[in-house]
């Protein structure tokens, strides 16, 4: 077997043809109308629906709700458009009796259970859908590999079939992937390159917010973020999240309001620390809502930077709500409610705090403080405590700081 191409200009002309070309103009005269699902927040998310031909994946945690969501969308959809929902997972059985729970029986919504990806293919290529739901990649398999479903080979092989389907017959077509035990998507990363769409919801699978963002996205934004609530209904938008995540605080020593942003929206969410002296020679830090390493590089700072001797004593961060932080802009409001805790001190102001900090304990800039001031205003509180703001004039209320040192010794004072 020949296992080198031989490349020359003769090879070339026997064995290829000439690509007709199109203008981008021409490319755009025949342009389709985004599907609109109904849930505000999944059309943000999407950038305004979705794009017939496109090839989306959503993934998640094992019962964060990406099957409650998918059915949803399913159903509102079905009553425009044709819409199928092949399952390799469950039985039509259990599907209409999850559709049943959520009040979803729609006689206009189909369903089909196979784990052949020629026959998915075939169904999605020969029949008239609007939009395809596979529930999920990893069960479905391609009868010329001898590979067992799940394994890389058969989840390229899938996808590349199922994608080629979809695109030649302009039907939007969702798939579901697993994750693994770290929260990535199962399987070879080529999955997430063939697709046109990365959605990953987050959250709490036992209770509080679900996070839905796009991690990539050929037809719009990656920057927005939408915020559900799972109820008997199934998920549903949240009105006010601020004011659901603020509902039941107590204020008191470690807790601290984060003016963040998720996507493109202003959020607040209450910071929680607790400094407990170790039992043990080796002080713990656990943390929930954020990343560990970070923590330990907060408090090293903070150790440096400041008075505060924290070497004996246990640490716990938590993020009220089930939300995970990602952005620089915490650190601030981490290191305050630290010190709080450790000083058995509180904020003197009703204020939110936000701003990067530096391993020299400087506060950086951050963008959006404008959209938090706002937020914080509406939620009633007095102001905001965050970096100085640069080349304009300071907000009124606005307290900017230019290292962790002004903040503790001017706005932290005791009970």
């Amino acid at each position: 077997m020949q296992e080198q191409l031989q490349v020359s200009e003769t090879a070339i002309r026997k064995g290829g043809r000439k690509l007709p070309t199109q203008s981008v103009k021409a490319s755009l005269s025949h342009d389709y109308e985004r599907l609109k699902t109904g849930i505000s927040e999944v059309d943000d998310v999407l950038g305004g629906g979705f794009v017939a031909g496109s090839v989306n994946l959503i993934a998640g945690q094992p019962g964060i709700g990406k099957s409650t969501l998918l059915l949803q969308l399913a159903y509102a959809l079905a009553q425009k458009v044709p819409v199928l929902y092949v399952s390799g997972e469950e039985s039509a059985h259990q599907i209409g009796l999850r559709a049943e729970r959520l009040g979803t029986k729609a006689d206009k919504l189909q369903l089909a259970t196979s784990t052949v990806a020629e026959d998915i293919a075939a169904t999605v290529a020969g029949a008239d859908y609007k939009l395809v739901i596979v529930d999920s990649i990893q069960t479905i398999a391609c009868g010329a590999i001898a590979s067992a479903p799940g394994t890389v080979s058969q989840i390229t092989n899938s996808t590349h079939l199922l994608t080629t389907a979809a695109k030649s017959s302009n039907t939007s077509l969702i798939l579901v992937g697993h994750v693994t035990k770290e929260g990535s998507i199962a399987g070879p990363k080529i999955l997430e390159h063939l697709v046109d769409v990365v959605l990953q919801l987050e959250g709490d699978r036992y209770g509080g917010f679900k996070l839905l963002r796009a991690t990539k996205n050929r037809y719009g934004s990656t920057n927005e973020a939408g915020i559900l609530e799972m109820t008997d209904r199934g998920l549903m938008p949240v009105v006010n999240p601020s004011a659901a995540l603020l509902a039941e605080r107590q204020i008191s020593d470690g807790s601290v309001v984060l003016a963040t942003i998720e996507g493109t929206r202003p959020l607040l969410v209450e910071v929680q620390a607790l400094v407990n002296k170790t039992s043990y020679g080796y002080p713990k830090r656990a943390a929930s809502g954020m990343d560990l390493n970070r923590l330990n590089l907060l408090i090293a700072m903070l150790e440096r930077r400041t008075k505060l001797n924290l070497a004996d004593q246990d640490i716990y961060i938590n993020i009220v709500g089930g939300i995970k932080l990602t952005e620089p802009a915490a650190d601030l409001a981490v290191i305050m409610a630290i010190a709080s805790a450790a000083k058995g001190m509180q904020l003197k102001q009703n204020v939110v705090v936000f701003g990067e900090v530096g391993l020299s304990g400087e506060v950086r800039h951050i963008p959006h403080i404008d959209r938090r001031l706002a937020e914080a205003t509406k939620l009633g509180f007095e102001g905001a405590l965050g970096p100085i703001i640069k080349g304009k004039k300071q907000p009124e209320a606005y307290f900017g700081i230019k290292d962790i040192k002004t903040a503790l010794n001017t706005f932290l004072e005791k009970d």
